[in-house]
């Protein structure tokens, strides 16, 4: 406790020593669990990352509460006959923050970039995309290789994100150039990102606020006392453990709303020599893991019992849930049977786990489960955006990580297990599974994408190259005097109408 008082004293004196411009009634100030990574939408894939982007970089099409897709710096579009071409019409009022004017052109350099980049992350988002022309300054063609009902989804997200065309080189990090509302002022590394009010922007009269500041801190509990003690005017995911207390400060408010992914286990299955042990050369091995986690324990323990199990890539109440595939008991004695079918009688694995409270504790259950039945959980702690890393150049075995989600099945699912998706950072591959997930792209009947959903999660639930743990309810905890947060399953914190009461 001592110790925790300590942390909170130390945040709260590295607050107050801010400029006095950061801390006047029109500055925002928003507590983050997680420093992003770079702040680069073509090459970025931190949730808090998405959060930053939703003040600095507006996007093509947005999504609202009811997830119906909206106008933003498209106001229109629509798909040919043969579903191998989407038009859309462009703003004619928006600007970049260095002045220069968004257009048709603008948006074809930002989306041959996303999709020829070496290092893009969302060249699998828009792999559809044969080419893009812009035959006038408000018109914006896609020809495609083939249909693709999930490409308006991806243009809501980091896809669809618009940097200045002036500014797409290697030092584009360094002081990224959007058209949001908010314009880049400074990043310190692991402590606070500063935006302030771009006054060129074509809504800026729905922005309340001057400057923005998001603060780093990965320890919920220091999170919060700084939102109890007027440092902090609002907090993204609110742990569990302390949703009771906060709800019953009457200087908070609580916000909260199933999230659309998942959190789960990523195992390196093929990606360098990490992957060279059991759990990612024998499927058994990783059968045995997830038999032996107890995941409705896993919730009550870890977080109050407020998180749904799930063993599935789609959030509960999803059209593509499968109910061939429910959550499973514990079966430690199944477990111990799979790893003696092995061939093995005790198994050590590494563990990453992202360096904060609430996910050391995580760990530590799945590694008191997991010595049960003979699978030895060694954990590593590190942050977020080293875990991340690693994780992309092949340097971990386990990683305990999870996907905010997005609003068309395949954002949860294709770019995570497809042989050539961007984020399969253990580099399981099957030929079979690419196949089906490839189809449920061009599929738009529901029923039909559900049938290619259900065959590949039948293969992946049996070789478990991601073991699923439970759906994130996400909790935002406010200042009882900030009104107009309107709360979206994506968990993002849109800035428009946000004031101060």
């Amino acid at each position: 406790m001592k110790r925790i008082v300590l942390l909170a004293s130390a945040t709260l004196l590295g607050l107050a020593a801010l400029p006095v411009q950061a801390q006047s009634p029109s500055t925002l100030r928003i507590g983050l669990q997680e420093d992003p990574d770079m702040l680069d939408p073509h090459k970025a894939r931190t949730f808090v990352g998405r959060i930053v982007f939703m003040g600095l970089c507006d996007r093509l099409v947005d999504i609202d509460p009811e997830l119906k897709i909206t106008p933003r710096l498209a106001t229109e579009w629509s798909f040919s006959g043969d579903g191998l071409t989407l038009t859309m019409k462009l703003r004619t009022d928006a600007k970049f923050h260095d002045g220069e004017t968004f257009n048709a052109e603008a948006a074809k350099a930002n989306l041959e970039r996303a999709m020829t980049l070496p290092d893009s992350l969302r060249k699998s988002e828009l792999a559809s995309v044969e080419s893009v022309s812009a035959p006038d300054p408000a018109t914006l063609v896609f020809k495609l290789k083939r249909p693709d009902a999930t490409l308006l989804a991806q243009l809501t997200d980091r896809a669809g994100m618009m940097l200045s065309p002036k500014s797409l080189g290697p030092d584009i990090t360094a002081k990224p150039i959007c058209s949001g509302p908010y314009q880049f002022v400074e990043r310190v590394q692991n402590d606070r990102i500063v935006l302030e009010k771009f006054k060129g922007h074509w809504e800026a009269a729905n922005y309340q606020f001057d400057r923005i500041v998001y603060r780093a801190i990965p320890d919920t509990t220091v999170r919060l006392a700084n939102l109890r003690a007027g440092e902090l005017d609002m907090l993204e995911r609110l742990a569990p453990t302390d949703v009771k207390s906060a709800k019953a400060d009457k200087s908070l408010k609580i916000e909260s709303t199933a999230n659309l992914g998942y959190q789960g286990i990523t195992i390196n299955t093929g990606h360098g020599d990490a992957a060279n042990q059991p759990m990612g050369k024998d499927k058994r091995v990783r059968q045995a893991l997830s038999l032996a986690i107890d995941r409705k324990v896993l919730s009550q323990v870890v977080f109050e019992g407020l998180y749904e199990p799930m063993i599935q890539p789609f959030n509960p109440g999803n059209q593509y849930l499968s109910a061939a595939f429910p959550v499973p008991a514990r079966d430690v004695a199944k477990a111990k049977a799979l790893l003696k079918e092995a061939g093995v009688a005790k198994v050590s694995v590494d563990l990453f786990v992202t360096n904060n409270p609430v996910d050391a504790q995580l760990g530590q259950v799945i590694q008191a489960m997991a010595q049960e039945v003979g699978i030895d959980v060694q954990i590593r702690s590190t942050e977020f955006a080293s875990q991340l890393r690693d994780q992309q150049q092949g340097k971990f075995q386990m990683s305990r990580i999870g996907w905010s989600g997005r609003i068309d099945p395949d954002g949860n699912i294709h770019q995570f297990v497809t042989s050539k998706g961007n984020q399969n950072d253990g580099k399981y591959s099957n030929a079979e599974v690419d196949k089906l997930l490839d189809e449920a792209r061009t599929i738009y009947d529901v029923a039909e994408r559900k049938k290619r959903y259900d065959a590949a999660q039948k293969m992946l639930q049996d070789e478990l190259p991601i073991v699923y743990l439970y759906n994130q309810t996400v909790f935002f905890a406010l200042r009882s005097n900030l009104q107009g947060f309107v709360i979206n399953p994506d968990g993002m914190i849109r800035l428009s109408g946000l004031k101060r009461s």
